[in-house]
């Protein structure tokens, strides 16, 4: 039977919050559910999603103070901490609504421990409810990672050299297209460098990507065999698209790092710095997951490119043999796709919990 779900997301400095709030509450919807998705910063989905999605409605994060009512299913994405008037309403329903904490992705052990823990809730405006821990991993026994149903056919329907032409994007015969979705990075220039030995073409996105292609590569965005190409804010849909249609994919935080598994390009995540670096330790254990089925050979120069593009190593920047990757790749989100998806996962969960 369908639920309404409440959906809570804050947009704290970047947008990969807010970017997995609304996959989810648009494959939720998807599937016949019906989601308010809360916010403080609806802006960013002007142009992540231009269209909207059936089913999906998108609230103000202070109105909920005063929301009349509650959903059978809260979600609190990314510990953002639920308005308390709201608590108040969700413990004095009559049937409380199941309360999820939906915790950031990692491929750490913990992700498995705490999957699915109880929290009862002994004081505060929740007394009485509890919050379940929901795990997002890569492995079984997590939340898994978010993969909507029609993703398949929609990479069997995808035209790459079609949506190039469509979005202005010239790439010249024999030129290597690498997308570049990124933070502030110091290695930017050494991996430029290393790009610049073979014909390259590099996607740039808003923001961060853009301006540091523009200082490496100056005004032209051409230096010797390498180009540059600023895109526009682009939707969820067509980053898919730029992701598909590329040769390497650099990726950052969460939502393009997930978004990366589905692509059958190689990819280079950057992970968000954190001040106590626990970042080192979520890089580190990702790459120990991904790369322990591939070639040695393989698995050592792709550590080192990530480790050098999360600024852990320094020197000359070399990149692995994009064919052997795409085979790895392949392999590793085939594999993927065998386990159970993070929304199926959810309703699955708390459909057991009510």
């Amino acid at each position: 039977m369908p639920q309404v779900w409440d959906l809570f997301c804050r947009v704290i400095d970047n947008f990969g919050d807010i970017g997995v709030c609304w996959r989810l509450a648009c494959d939720l919807a998807e599937r016949g559910e019906t989601v308010r998705l809360w916010t403080d910063n609806a802006s960013p989905l002007r142009w992540m999603a231009p269209h909207g999605c059936a089913r999906v409605t998108v609230l103000p994060w202070e109105q909920a103070q005063s929301q009349a009512d509650c959903g059978d299913i809260v979600i609190e994405a990314f510990a953002c901490e639920l308005p308390q008037e709201f608590v108040s309403r969700m413990a004095a329903r009559s049937r409380a609504p199941v309360w999820i904490n939906l915790d950031y992705l990692t491929a750490q052990d913990f992700a498995q421990r705490c999957h699915g823990l109880p929290s009862p809730q002994f004081a505060g405006a929740g007394t009485g409810l509890t919050k379940w821990f929901f795990q997002p991993g890569f492995v079984p026994g997590t939340g898994g990672l978010i993969r909507e149903r029609n993703l398949e056919s929609r990479q069997s329907r995808f035209d790459m050299h079609a949506w190039r032409a469509g979005n202005g994007i010239e790439v010249q015969p024999g030129e290597r297209c690498v997308s570049l979705f990124c933070y502030d990075n110091a290695a930017l220039p050494a991996l430029l460098n290393a790009l610049a030995q073979t014909p390259t073409v590099v996607l740039a996105t808003p923001g961060a990507a853009t301006e540091l292609i523009a200082q490496f590569l100056g005004p032209t965005l051409k230096r010797g065999a390498l180009r540059g190409v600023a895109l526009p804010s682009v939707s969820q849909e067509d980053f898919d698209h730029l992701l598909w249609s590329c040769d390497l994919n650099f990726v950052r935080g969460e939502d393009s790092w997930v978004r990366a598994q589905w692509a059958d390009a190689p990819f280079v995540w950057q992970a968000y710095v954190q001040d106590d670096a626990a970042h080192h330790a979520k890089l580190d254990a990702f790459a120990d997951l991904y790369l322990a089925r591939a070639p040695s050979p393989l698995a050592e120069r792709v550590r080192r490119l990530w480790l050098h593009w999360n600024q852990r190593t320094m020197g000359p920047l070399v990149l692995p043999d994009l064919r052997a990757w795409r085979a790895h790749q392949r392999r590793w989100s085939h594999a993927l796709r065998e386990q159970s998806d993070l929304t199926s996962e959810l309703l699955r969960f708390t459909n057991e919990r009510r």
